[in-house]
């Protein structure tokens, strides 16, 4: 079969972010010893939700048939590479790839550019808890893809308020093809798109070719290497992009006040790695 067919069975999660917002000290948030430990590392993937919530994130793709997993990270994290060289784990293999600095998601990924070789693969966010069915109904959608979120699903299925999902980046489509990711999109541009434009949650299947546009980023109006300049150089360059309408909810674990939402969110989750 051709490789950009069959189904994505890798997957690189990006874990390498400096977690300023979950640094922040909030006094209102009630948090556990190892919970408020973490937190002020900012490392928000190992934050326990019952146990690490990056475990949650790994078993839900596993569900969806990622059976190779990359984990970027930085030469500082030696929590994260302990834990998950230390734990036992049946349907899933766990590497690392090291980004030496936080320069941006762009950056992230190709910094897994070894780790991942001419395979087809996933790439997520480590601070957010994607369903199993988003992330099977892009693994097997062929070439490049990424998820179009609703509004009214990341509301209703997800932990995030409708306050927050508006400054989000929107997805411009022409039929099901991907045509701009707009970050933090002013007025004019939401007006244009209108209240059903799909919303971007970091969740794309890439085909290595993707490694020719992150070897050549310069730093976007936030100062960092972005994944999505790599999206945009691959789409001027000819590439096709199928995004993947869903209604599904996400879990995002970005702050203090996220956690106890989590973790009830989860409190039911079984966890099979």
């Amino acid at each position: 079969m051709n490789a950009t067919h069959d189904p994505v069975t890798t997957a690189v999660i990006m874990a390498r972010g400096l977690g300023t917002r979950m640094r922040a000290d909030n006094a209102q948030s009630q948090l556990s010893g190892d919970q408020a430990a973490m937190a002020a590392k900012g490392l928000k993937s190992m934050i326990d939700v019952g146990r690490p919530f990056l475990d949650h994130v790994i078993s839900e793709a596993a569900d969806a048939g990622i059976a190779d997993v990359i984990l970027v990270i930085g030469p500082e994290h030696t929590e994260i590479r302990e834990y998950y060289a230390n734990l036992p784990m049946e349907r899933v293999s766990v590497s690392f790839a090291i980004q030496e600095k936080p320069l941006g998601t762009g950056d992230a990924v190709h910094s897994a550019r070894e780790a991942v070789g001419d395979r087809r693969f996933l790439l997520i966010n480590s601070d957010n808890f994607y369903p199993t069915s988003v992330i099977a109904a892009l693994a097997h959608t062929p070439g490049h893809s990424l998820a179009g979120f609703s509004k009214a699903g990341l509301v209703a299925k997800g932990n995030i308020e409708a306050e927050r999902i508006a400054a989000f980046a929107l997805i411009e489509t022409e039929g099901t093809e991907l045509r701009e990711i707009h970050e933090k999109p002013n007025a004019g541009t939401i007006a244009r798109l209108g209240e059903d434009a799909p919303v971007s949650m970091n969740c794309f299947v890439f085909t290595p070719r993707i490694f020719d546009f992150t070897a050549n980023l310069t730093p976007s109006s936030r100062g960092e290497l972005e994944v999505q300049d790599a999206v945009r150089g691959a789409l001027a360059a000819g590439g096709v992009f199928t995004v993947v309408p869903t209604d599904e909810g996400v879990l995002d674990l970005s702050s203090r006040t996220d956690i106890s939402s989590v973790v009830d969110a989860l409190a039911a989750h079984e966890v099979t790695l």
